[in-house]
């Protein structure tokens, strides 16, 4: 089983709540193998959705890449941002979002949720099937025996919830588990074996 959790939680609280459970940090903070599945970290050849010919490092580069603000259009230099800092892009920088643009030359505007359905959960999942497959599969195999607790900042896992951020800890859950938004049994099949942790 797979359960999210807040990383701001403690962790002998997470324990009494859940005993015996792996705890799984998956941000940018992860001190171990784990920190691959963050959105911001910098695999390198992700395509960018709707941008043929163009890739980013992360998928948090090609959401924050593809927002269009009141002063400030797509930046593609993001795309090659690989320190996992300085990715995000601001209000107080660039004025109001007025959405996403679909594509680097796109001309249409997709608003928050469409642009998480189109562009963010898409690309984190080809993230998850093309550069983290082992974490995958580990993750499967010791959740069939184990309770996972997959700690993030956030841990909203409504895709239609546009007041808070969706949880990429979520995404991996839906994935592992064939939930929505990403459909049953089409994330490939685990493999018997023991749990690693993920160095």
């Amino acid at each position: 089983m797979i359960v999210i959790a807040s990383k701001r939680r403690k962790a002998e609280n997470l324990l009494k709540q859940y005993p015996g459970a792996i705890l799984a940090d998956v941000t940018s903070r992860a001190k171990d193998g784990l920190v691959r599945l963050s959105p911001f970290y910098p695999h390198g050849g992700i395509p960018v959705p709707f941008s043929p010919g163009w890739t980013a490092t992360c998928v948090e580069a090609i959401w924050q890449g593809l927002k269009v603000f009141e002063r400030a259009d797509v930046d593609v230099e993001l795309f090659r941002n690989d320190t996992m800092k300085h990715i995000k892009r601001t209000v107080r920088q660039y004025g109001k979002p007025l959405g996403h643009r679909r594509g680097v030359n796109g001309t249409e505007l997709l608003g928050y949720i469409e642009a998480r359905k189109e562009i963010y959960v898409p690309t984190y999942r080809w993230m998850l099937e093309h550069k983290v497959p082992d974490i995958i599969e580990r993750l499967r195999t010791a959740s069939r025996t184990r309770t996972i607790v997959l700690l993030d900042y956030d841990t909203n896992s409504c895709l239609d919830d546009g007041s808070k951020p969706l949880s990429h800890a979520y995404l991996v859950k839906a994935y592992v588990e064939g939930l929505y938004p990403y459909g049953s049994g089409d994330s490939g099949k685990g493999k018997d074996g023991q749990l690693t942790l993920f160095d």
